[in-house]
């Protein structure tokens, strides 16, 4: 199986690092694939280097790990090309409010995930996942000892949600399914199962308390 991620901002770089600590090799895309060359460097043997149409072409996994309005032009513009892929969407629809904090750029009774996957072809299989965690969390709660955390996954197909939890297990955490896409409002942000709604990163047994 080949998993690409695409950016390599805070989230995109933090799972990379992640997924090949556990054993996964990674693609890597970014705008510009000299972009993507150092942190593949940096991680060693299992990253590598690859431009944006690569990454789209050669995965069974595809995280786009780019802001909300990035993604939705990146599906408009591939289209048929992510027809059988399964497509990772961490985003979250937000933005400065300008007194310091974020504000929800869509209506409040949607989310990212529903968006992002009705733009998606016939066939594409979409999977809300790694967006729920601050960047930081990513790293700093990977593997966390006795008990791991949580990482929440949405999606419909069941098989493609069984392939990302794998990964999710990969990048250090126990992986919970939500539910399907239309529950991806809930691990958004302002979701009742973000991390900065809950105001901590909980185990999977305290999160299934919380479903």
């Amino acid at each position: 199986m080949t998993t690409a991620i695409v950016g390599l901002g805070n989230i995109g770089s933090r799972l990379a690092e992640g997924l090949v600590a556990g054993g996964e090799p990674v693609l890597l895309a970014a705008r510009e694939i000299e972009g993507a060359r150092e942190p593949a460097d940096r991680l060693g043997d299992r990253a590598t280097a690859v431009s944006v149409d690569d990454a789209v072409d050669r995965a069974d996994v595809l995280v786009l790990a780019v802001w909300f309005d990035t993604i939705k032009e990146l599906v408009t513009r591939y289209g048929e090309r992510l027809g059988g892929t399964i497509v990772v969407d961490p985003s979250n629809p937000i933005a400065p409010d300008g007194k310091g904090g974020f504000t929800k750029t869509i209506p409040e009774n949607e989310s990212s995930g529903e968006a992002i996957a009705s733009l998606l072809p016939p066939g594409a299989r979409p999977v809300k996942a790694f967006g729920t965690l601050m960047a930081e969390s990513l790293r700093s709660a990977a593997n966390r000892t006795p008990h791991r955390a949580v990482g929440f996954y949405a999606a419909d197909d069941s098989a493609a949600g069984d392939t990302v939890a794998r990964l999710i297990s990969a990048a250090g955490f126990d992986p919970l399914r939500v539910g399907g896409i239309d529950q991806s409002r809930r691990i958004e942000v302002f979701g009742d199962l973000h991390e900065g709604s809950l105001g901590h990163v909980p185990t999977a047994e305290q999160a299934k308390g919380l479903l």
